[in-house]
């Protein structure tokens, strides 16, 4: 049946590379994920900046194999670079039983495709959530790179999707991680040290947060939500709101938001947002939107960001790092051992997960004041000022490390 399944090819090149090996003397790299430009998503958004990078301040040959299919998900809307081959997914609806079964099988279809035509080393990513179950089971004599974004099969048993007890789990587990990876590169130190746990022995790691673009724009223009002239202050969630998330938060702070300090600016989509904005329904204060460009987050004054702490390492939220990225400081509700607060604790707020969640937004929101948003955002500049500097050192090393392959073949 899978064979029935064609992928579709297309080719950007705007440094007009070779398209083939032996006549295309420069350093390769493949790029193996779900998302790409032009379609919208963060871990797409992330593969386009590191190819962008490689290809403009290297020259390294960079090619991407994704899916062809379109992301309800926020992030710009990027042209391509590189040169990309799209497969046809197997499903494209919204039935979760079916989008599961078309996640299994579309990790198989771009590992199958990234063979056909990769160049340089193999550059995995996470998504779909069977992509490295397939790269482990697929690529034991073909050494490969991991990056690591949301972690599955984990992912579903802290969806409560499965039991950890599970056979088939267990199975799929051990699959996963056999066959380790050349090279790791994780988002934060605490999901490197898990994931090496994980596969049982040292790998060789590149710490590459996700969210800090190198090319991340910042719109002069006030956008028509916020008033510049009201004096409040501008709070924000823009993004997923999905199993990973906690609902609880944002309905906690609907809840004590006091609409002649405060606007709260609501761009939502995922699994609990229908929930969060029926508890919005009726409150004043309240704008809520489809969407947020990220060249606008730094107009939100504080932003949302929250992670259940049984996601802890299995997912590290994009949205905080973005936050930071664009000059905004953040309120997570999540665990302390979360790289989202690692990494950037200066410019973060703890609204500690496991802790009554209510007292503690109720106090924040209490106590906030003009002035600590103003400091809140002098931390985040300088937090992000190293973020940026760390992402320039990460792609540098993987810059060189391709560039190594190269000479090594």
């Amino acid at each position: 049946m899978i064979g029935l399944f064609a992928s579709a090819y297309s080719i950007t090149q705007p440094l007009n590379h070779s398209t083939t090996q032996s006549l295309n003397p420069l350093p390769s790299l493949t790029i193996v994920n779900r998302h790409y430009p032009p379609n919208p998503g963060i871990t797409g958004e992330s593969a386009w900046d590191l190819a962008r990078y490689l290809i403009e301040q290297h020259g390294i040959d960079v090619v991407v194999v994704h899916i062809e299919r379109t992301y309800d998900g926020g992030g710009a809307i990027r042209q391509p670079v590189g040169e990309t081959h799209g497969v046809k997914t197997v499903y494209a609806g919204k039935n979760g039983l079916l989008k599961l079964i078309a996640g299994l099988l579309d990790g198989f279809l771009l590992i199958r495709q990234a063979l056909k035509v990769r160049r340089g080393p193999l550059l995995i990513m996470t998504s779909p959530p069977m992509l490295p179950f397939w790269a482990s089971l697929l690529l034991r004599r073909t050494p490969y790179w991991l990056w690591s974004m949301d972690l599955f099969p984990e992912g579903f048993a802290a969806e409560g999707k499965v039991s950890p007890t599970n056979p088939l789990y267990r199975w799929v587990i051990r699959q996963t991680y056999r066959n380790a990876p050349r090279q790791l590169i994780a988002l934060g130190p605490r999901q490197a040290e898990h994931v090496r746990q994980q596969y049982g022995k040292a790998i060789p790691t590149t710490i590459l947060p996700c969210g800090v673009l190198m090319h991340q724009e910042r719109d002069p223009v006030c956008p028509p939500w916020r008033d510049p002239t009201d004096g409040l202050i501008y709070l924000g969630y823009a993004g997923n709101v999905g199993q990973a998330h906690s609902a609880e938060f944002l309905e906690s702070v609907i809840r004590h938001l006091d609409p002649t300090r405060f606007r709260l600016v609501l761009a939502l989509y995922g699994t609990k947002a229908a929930a969060v904005l029926r508890a919005s329904e009726g409150k004043a204060g309240i704008i809520r939107l489809a969407n947020i460009p990220r060249s606008q987050l730094h107009y939100l004054d504080v932003q949302l960001v929250s992670l259940l702490p049984e996601w802890t390492h299995i997912a590290v939220p994009s949205k905080a790092l973005s936050a930071v990225g664009s000059g905004s400081p953040v309120l997570f509700c999540g665990s302390p051992d979360s790289d989202s607060y690692v990494l950037l604790q200066q410019a973060v707020q703890l609204i500690d997960a496991r802790q009554p969640i209510d007292t503690a937004v109720a106090a924040y929101l209490t106590s906030l004041t003009p002035a600590q948003v103003v400091a809140g955002r002098q931390a985040a500049e300088q937090v992000a000022s190293g973020l940026q500097q760390q992402v320039q050192t990460a792609y540098a090393e993987l810059a060189a490390l391709v560039s190594e392959e190269a000479h090594q073949s």
